[in-house]
C-alpha cells in the first residue's frame, strides 16, 4: 500500500472517530429522551443540595396544581408545539414569563416562583422549554434557540393580553441564560423588566465547567461537543451568549446567585452584570446552592425584588413573604 492510500484510509478513519466521538457527545449534551415520562408525579431536583427542601418544594408544586390555571400553545419557529400555563393574580397585573432550567420543567423549577410572584402582584406565565414537561422536542440547545422561542411567547402574551400588558422575563440557570440571550432580540416595549436566577456567561463557559468538575479535560472533548451541536442539532453553540447579549441589553436587569453554586459559579453572575449596559442589580446569596436563592431567603429576595420593580417603574406590591 502506497503513502497515499495510507494517509487517504487514516483521514477517512480520523473522521469516523470524529463524527462518533461527536455523535456520543451530542447525545449525551443536547438530546433528551424523555422516555417514560410521568406527568402525574412530583417530579424533584436530584442532588444532596436539594434534599433539604424536597418537602418545601413538593408543597409548592402540590399547591401550584390546586391554582386554577390557563394552558395555551403555541408553534416555534422550526415547528415544535411549546405548551406554558397561566395562573392569575389579577387581571391587568404585569406577566412574569418563567422559564425553567437544564432538562428540567415548568412545574419542577418554577412552581414556587408562582407564589414568588404573586407576593410582588404579579401575573404567572409558566412556560416548558422545548425538550421539556409538556412541549415537544428533544434537544436542548443551552439558550440558543430557546431564546428564539422565549421571543414568540412574549409576542403571544401581547397578543393574548393586550399591547398594553407589561412582561417581565424570569428564568432560572438556562432559562436565566435563556431570558439574558432574549434581551438582545427585538423586544417590544411591553417587556420592562429580566430576573436572572443563577444564570451562566456562555453555553462554553458552562459545558467546560461541568467537564472540569467531571474531572474530564474541556480542551479536548469540548469541540467535539461543539461539533455534535452544529451536526446532529442543527445549532451553533456559539451563535451568541448571555454575557454578549447583556452587552446591547435596553430592559433593566436583576442577577440573583448563590454563593455556594457549586454548578454555575456565582462569578458567572458576576461578569454579566459587569457586562451589562441595561440599568441593572446583583444580589448574591450568602449560602444558596444552585438554584436556591429563593428558598434559602425569601424575604431577601422579595425586597431586593420590590425595590428593583421601584427603582425601574415596574408596578410591584407587598404581599407579604409566601409560606405553604
Amino acid at each position: 500500500m502506497d503513502i497515499l492510500a495510507v494517509l487517504l484510509w487514516t483521514a477517512a478513519a480520523v473522521c469516523l472517530l470524529s463524527l462518533l466521538v461527536s455523535c456520543a457527545c451530542f447525545r449525551i449534551v443536547f438530546y433528551n429522551t424523555r422516555k417514560g415520562e410521568d406527568h402525574e408525579a412530583i417530579a424533584l431536583p436530584a442532588g444532596a443540595v436539594y434534599q433539604p427542601y424536597h418537602d418545601e418544594i413538593t408543597g409548592w408544586i402540590r399547591k401550584k396544581r390546586a391554582l386554577p390555571q390557563q394552558e395555551f400553545s403555541i408553534r416555534s419557529f422550526d415547528g415544535l408545539t411549546l405548551r406554558g400555563r397561566y395562573f392569575e393574580y389579577k387581571p391587568g397585573a404585569p406577566v412574569e414569563l418563567m422559564i425553567h432550567g437544564y432538562h428540567g420543567t415548568a412545574e419542577r423549577d418554577m412552581s414556587a416562583g408562582i407564589f414568588r410572584s404573586f407576593a410582588v402582584g404579579h401575573n404567572a406565565f409558566l412556560v416548558d422549554q422545548r425538550a421539556g414537561g409538556y412541549s415537544d422536542g428533544h434537544v436542548v440547545s443551552f439558550g440558543i434557540n430557546e431564546s428564539r422561542d422565549c421571543l414568540q411567547w412574549i409576542r403571544f402574551l401581547v397578543e393574548h393580553f393586550g399591547p398594553d400588558t407589561q412582561i417581565m422575563l424570569a428564568g432560572i440557570s438556562m432559562g436565566a441564560a435563556t431570558v439574558l440571550m432574549a434581551s438582545e432580540l427585538d423586544l417590544p416595549k411591553n417587556v420592562v423588566g429580566i430576573l436572572a436566577d443563577c444564570g451562566y456567561t456562555s453555553a462554553k463557559d458552562i459545558i467546560c465547567e461541568v467537564m472540569k468538575g467531571l474531572h474530564l479535560p474541556p480542551w479536548l472533548l469540548y469541540p467535539f461537543v461543539r461539533l455534535g451541536a452544529r451536526l446532529y442539532g442543527g445549532f451553533s453553540l456559539e451563535e451568541r451568549s448571555p454575557v454578549g447579549a447583556v452587552v446591547h441589553s435596553k430592559v433593566p436587569v436583576i442577577f440573583y446567585h448563590g454563593d455556594r453554586d457549586t454548578l454555575v459559579p456565582h462569578s458567572m453572575s458576576i461578569a454579566n452584570h459587569e457586562a451589562c449596559a441595561s440599568a441593572k442589580k446583583l444580589v448574591i446569596t450568602p449560602g444558596a446552592g444552585h438554584g436556591l436563592c429563593f428558598l434559602k431567603d425569601k424575604e431577601g429576595y422579595l425586597r431586593e425584588l420590590r425595590a428593583f420593580c421601584r427603582e425601574n417603574g415596574i408596578p410591584a406590591e407587598d404581599n407579604g413573604t409566601p409560606a405553604l
